[in-house]
C-alpha cells in the first residue's frame, strides 16, 4: 500500500510540475544531436579580448532550422554592455521577412522566458527544440507584415558567465542591442522604430526595456512594450512561491545571478543548506528537468529550496523590490496579457500591477485571457499584440482600458506575516 501510495504521490509531482507549476517544456530536449552542439562551441565564443562598441555584430550565420513561413532565420553573436561595466557578448536569433521592404523594416525584440543557464537551454542553439513555441503564429504573422524580429539568448546564457537571471539592467541592455545589431545587418535593412514583446522572464526584461531603453540607445526608436504573464512584480512572486515547487526553478538561476551583481546579498540567509548543494545543477538544467528535481526534492524529501521567506531579510526584500520595474509613464505605450489560470505568475499578481500602474498614468492596455496559463500567455496573446504593435507603429493610441475592473482581485502583500 505504500509503494501505491509512493508510484501515485510521484505521478502526482510529474504531473503538477509539468502541467500546472511550470507548465511547458520550453525545451530540454535530451535526444539533441550533440556532434552538431559541439560544431556550434566556437560560433558562440567571443573573441578575447572582446572588441567593439554595444550593438556591433561579430558574427552571423542561417540557421535554417528555425525558419518560420514568409522568413528567413539567422544565429547571430553581437557586443552588449555589461552591468558589471565594458561590454560582454551575447547571442541570438533574428528573422529577416521574405516579403521585399518598402522602406525601413520595423523591429520587434523577442524576450524569452525562463529556460535554464545550461549550454543545452540556449534557444538559439537547439534545432527543432520547442523553445519558441510561444512564438507560433505572431511570428509568422510579423514576418507577413514585413517586420524584422529579433530574439536575444541573453548575455552569459551560451555565452560565458556571469550569469545575469532576472537583472534588469542587464536583460534590457541585452534586448536592445540585438535591435541594434540587426540594424547593422544591410539584408536586415531595419529601421529604428521598434517595439519589444516578452513572456514571464522575457516580460520581466520587456518592462525594464520601457524603462530603459531610451538612455541606452537614444538614436533608436521604442515605440511600445509588450508583455504576456510577465514577471513584473517580484516581491509579489516570491510572496506567493517561495515555499512552493516554482522556488526550485527560479531561485537557483537567481542564486548564481544576483550576488554576483550585487554582494551584499548572502544567500546563505534564505537558501536551505541541503538544497545550497543542488543550487549549480538545478540552475544548469533546463526548465522540465530542473521542475522535475525541485519537485522529487520537494514532495518525497520533505526538502524546501528557501528556508524562509526571502521578503523577512531586509537585504533580500529591498532587491527583489528594486529589481521590480516599475511604471511606464503615460508616454510609453504599454500592452499586458495575462491568463487568469496561470500557476507561476499568478493572475492576482498581475492584477495588482494593472492597478498600481494604471494609478500612476501608465498607458496600459490589460488583455486577459480566461482560462490560459502560464506557457500559454504569449501564444493566446500573440495576435491582440500584433494588432496593438500595427496601431502603435502608425501612431493611433491604443484605447487604455484601466477602468474595466481585473477578473480577480489584486494580490495583498503578507510578507511581514508570511516568514
Amino acid at each position: 500500500m505504500r509503494v501505491l501510495k509512493l508510484v501515485v504521490t510521484v505521478i502526482a509531482v510529474i504531473a503538477l510540475v509539468a502541467v500546472a507549476a511550470v507548465g511547458s517544456v520550453y525545451f530540454w530536449n535530451k535526444d539533441m544531436d550533440r556532434a552538431s552542439q559541439t560544431q556550434l562551441d566556437e560560433f558562440y565564443s567571443p573573441p578575447t579580448p572582446l572588441i567593439g562598441s554595444p550593438g556591433d555584430v561579430i558574427r552571423t550565420e542561417r540557421a535554417e532550422a528555425f525558419d518560420v513561413p514568409g522568413s528567413r532565420a539567422f544565429r547571430m553573436l553581437y557586443v552588449t554592455e555589461s552591468v558589471t561595466g565594458g561590454t560582454r557578448a551575447s547571442s541570438g536569433m533574428y528573422w529577416i521577412p521574405d516579403k521585399p521592404a518598402k522602406g525601413a523594416r520595423k523591429v520587434i525584440a523577442w524576450a524569452h522566458p525562463t529556460v535554464g543557464l545550461g549550454t543545452d537551454c540556449v534557444p538559439s542553439r537547439v534545432p527543432g527544440n520547442r523553445s519558441f513555441k510561444a512564438t507560433v503564429g505572431w511570428l509568422e504573422q510579423m514576418a507577413g507584415l514585413g517586420w524584422v524580429v529579433t530574439a536575444t539568448d541573453y548575455a552569459g546564457l551560451g555565452t560565458p558567465p556571469p550569469y545575469t537571471y532576472l537583472v534588469g539592467r542587464q536583460e534590457a541592455s541585452d534586448v536592445v542591442n540585438s535591435v541594434r545589431a540587426v540594424r547593422n545587418v544591410p539584408a536586415a535593412e531595419a529601421g529604428t522604430k521598434w517595439g519589444v514583446f516578452g513572456h514571464s522572464q522575457g516580460g520581466h526584461s520587456a518592462l525594464w526595456t520601457g524603462t530603459l531603453a531610451k538612455d541606452i540607445a537614444p538614436e533608436l526608436d521604442l515605440v511600445g512594450v509588450a508583455a504576456a504573464a510577465p514577471a513584473s512584480l517580484l516581491p509579489v512572486i516570491i510572496d506567493q512561491q517561495w515555499d512552493k515547487i516554482v522556488a526550485w526553478v527560479i531561485g537557483p538561476e537567481a542564486m548564481l545571478s544576483w550576488p554576483v551583481v550585487f554582494p551584499e546579498l548572502q544567500p546563505s540567509e534564505i537558501v536551505n543548506p541541503a538544497a545550497a548543494n543542488a543550487t549549480e545543477s538545478e540552475a544548469l538544467d533546463c526548465l522540465l528537468k530542473s521542475a522535475l528535481g525541485g519537485a522529487l526534492r520537494q514532495e518525497l524529501m520533505g526538502q524546501r529550496y528557501f528556508s524562509v521567506n526571502p521578503l523577512t531579510i531586509p537585504s533580500w526584500a529591498a532587491r527583489f523590490d528594486t529589481e521590480s520595474a516599475k511604471p511606464l509613464p503615460a508616454s510609453m505605450p504599454l500592452f499586458v496579457g495575462q491568463g487568469t489560470a496561470d500557476k507561476v505568475v499568478m493572475a492576482d499578481t498581475n492584477a495588482l500591477l494593472q492597478q498600481q500602474w494604471c494609478e500612476a498614468g501608465s498607458d496600459l492596455t490589460m488583455e486577459w485571457l480566461g482560462g490560459v496559463n502560464h506557457q500559454n500567455a504569449a501564444k493566446a496573446s500573440g495576435p491582440a499584440v500584433v494588432d496593438w504593435f500595427i496601431d502603435v507603429f502608425d501612431g493611433n493610441t491604443p484605447k487604455r482600458n484601466c477602468q474595466k475592473p481585473p477578473p480577480v482581485k489584486p494580490y495583498e502583500l503578507q510578507s511581514a506575516e508570511s516568514g
